[in-house]
């Protein structure tokens, strides 16, 4: 009994409490209601100098320069932003004329509270999107109620909400994906830079190698010993060259005699086309130009002409065109020089030197004349237009030893440059990158490829039109309406890509895409616009920004209904 006896006092200490607790004037939210608590006074909230009473609180006046008094009328809604300036705005006193309330605020049972903006106060419409139990038209201004449809609307919206966290959990998961995706591609590009640095280490020393061989090819060159190309004496040397003419004049005698023979087959042919013509042409036919060919064709025919080949001539060309070994005219053998040179001796010196010691002594010969041609002593060989094969593979080598450094560092530097390039949060474009989305829209196809391009092209048909090639990630502010489907860019900081560059425009710029993106479960262009000439916008919805949308709106705050 005692224990029933002492709850019943709990409970009616509890509703004295209740009871002697005022009430908040019409239109005051939980966080101001601190300032309208005395039932004594009431002082402005920016202005506590000034003092009034509290029946002076929603008497359809607005007695306090920042409009406190007035939380449920219309009265002070000229100090909003949305009314224009009256000319007791323009004084010059020090009292503070900036709005001190967000609002009308509507407690919305069963649904969100928010605040309505005091011009729409008793205006005569239900503002049921922010006022949803229609405390904003109390007054019933000209016969109006408006019912209380918070519940109704609490249960759609709460039902939406529900599909709409499903659907950012779901982008939630996407965007871990990405960004496991992202971190596997970085990480390649990172192996890939770390064994290219290696590769390029040992190509490097690679060239090094090819470079000592090639310059000790060039030296073993330098002081190889040329034998002239006549055999032993410069008699011999004449003879050869004598030689090498005579055959290339028989050469060019064949070749001219081809080029005569075809010329005059081309001639017979014209002369017979021109005979046929003089024959069968009518001179009836009042033409000056076909007479005036017939009377060219008749005074060339009764011209003299020389034999274009005469037999004896012939016979002669043909026997000059057989080569020597055929004719017996010219014995070249005869004139070669059958035993060795003293210059042929002296080669081969060597040959009668010991096995033990030829090498030593050839290589210090050699050595020798290299530094004698290095030093100016003796001249170099003539270049015979030809170098050997050891020099012509060494040069080889290096070239394409050379070559593949030259790959593998411009590979390197794109990698390192990849790295140091702007992917977003956690790099998370890095998995979107060359992956393009497309939407309809009215006459035109827009695209959109993640870091690279955006295009649009006419449905009916055509090339396609570049609207702007990938510049920059950047971030912009939005202050937009979301829609119940959750497929727009709300309000906030909002990661954006900037698209430049793209393909002119008649007249004007050059096209360029402002891609606005926000978080959403899958890849979509939602709106494409041309904000001005050839100035294009898209909103996107993608899970890579969830997180960084998330963040923006942890930092900034809750969100402003007003």
């Amino acid at each position: 009994m005692r224990r029933l006896a002492n709850g019943l006092l709990l409970i009616s200490a509890a509703q004295l409490v209740l009871a002697a607790e005022p009430s908040r004037p019409r239109g005051v939210g939980p966080d101001h209601a601190k300032f309208y608590k005395s039932t004594d006074v009431f002082a402005c909230i920016s202005n506590p100098s000034i003092s009034l009473s509290p029946s002076q609180i929603n008497d359809d006046y607005c007695d306090c320069p920042d409009g406190s008094d007035e939380p449920g009328t219309s009265a002070c809604s000229y100090l909003s932003d949305l009314s224009p300036s009256y000319a007791s705005d323009l004084s010059s006193d020090n009292k503070s004329r900036s709005v001190a309330l967000p609002g009308f605020y509507c407690k919305n049972k069963g649904h969100q509270p928010s605040y309505v903006p005091f011009l729409s106060v008793n205006d005569g419409v239900c503002d049921y999107d922010l006022c949803c139990d229609g405390s904003d038209e109390w007054a019933q201004v000209g016969g109006l109620k408006c019912e209380n449809k918070c519940k109704e609307i609490g249960h759609e919206w709460r039902k939406q909400d529900e599909q709409r966290k499903q659907a950012l959990g779901a982008a939630a998961k996407k965007r871990k994906e990405l960004a496991t995706e992202a971190g596997r591609l970085r990480k390649q590009v990172e192996d890939r830079i770390f064994s290219l640095e290696t590769e390029v280490m040992g190509s490097a020393m690679k060239v090094k190698h090819l470079e000592a061989a090639l310059a000790d090819a060039e030296k073993q060159e330098r002081g190889k010993v040329v034998k002239s190309t006549g055999k032993g004496s410069k008699i011999g040397q004449l003879i050869h060259l004598a030689k090498d003419r005579i055959e290339e004049l028989r050469d060019s005698l064949v070749e001219v005699r081809g080029q005569r023979d075809a010329a005059i087959t081309r001639v017979t042919e014209l002369e017979a086309i021109l005979t046929t013509f003089k024959s069968e042409y009518n001179p009836n036919f009042n033409d000056e130009g076909v007479k005036r060919t017939v009377r060219s064709w008749e005074e060339y025919a009764a011209r003299d002409k020389a034999s274009l080949t005469e037999a004896a001539h012939e016979r002669d060309l043909d026997e000059i065109s057989k080569p020597d070994s055929e004719t017996g005219v010219i014995t070249w053998s005869d004139w070669d020089e059958g035993e060795d040179s003293d210059v042929d001796v002296l080669y081969k010196i060597e040959e009668y030197l010991p096995e033990a010691v030829r090498g030593w002594v050839d290589q210090k010969l050699r050595d020798l004349r290299v530094l004698m041609i290095e030093n100016g002593i003796i001249a170099a060989p003539k270049d015979s237009g030809s170098e050997s094969q050891t020099l012509t593979d060494a040069r080889n080598a290096l070239k394409a030893g050379q070559d593949s450094e030259t790959n593998l560092k411009n590979e390197l530097k794109g990698h390192k440059e990849d790295l140091g390039k702007d992917y977003g949060t956690d790099d998370i474009f890095r998995a979107l990158k060359g992956r393009c989305i497309s939407k309809d829209a009215g006459e035109y196809n827009y695209e959109l490829c993640w870091l690279e391009k955006t295009t649009q092209k006419s449905r009916k048909g055509g090339s396609h039109t570049g609207m702007g090639n990938f510049a920059r990630i950047d971030s912009v502010t939005v202050d937009d309406d979301l829609p119940p489907d959750g497929k727009g860019l709300g309000s906030g900081v909002r990661v954006a890509l900037r698209y430049e560059n793209g393909q002119h425009c008649w007249n004007g710029p050059n096209r360029s895409t402002l891609v606005v993106l926000a978080c959403a479960e899958q890849d979509e262009i939602w709106k494409v616009s041309e904000e001005e000439k050839c100035v294009y916008r898209m909103e996107v919805g993608t899970p890579a920004v969830c997180e960084a949308q998330g963040q923006a709106k942890g930092k900034d705050g809750v969100k402003d209904e007003l």
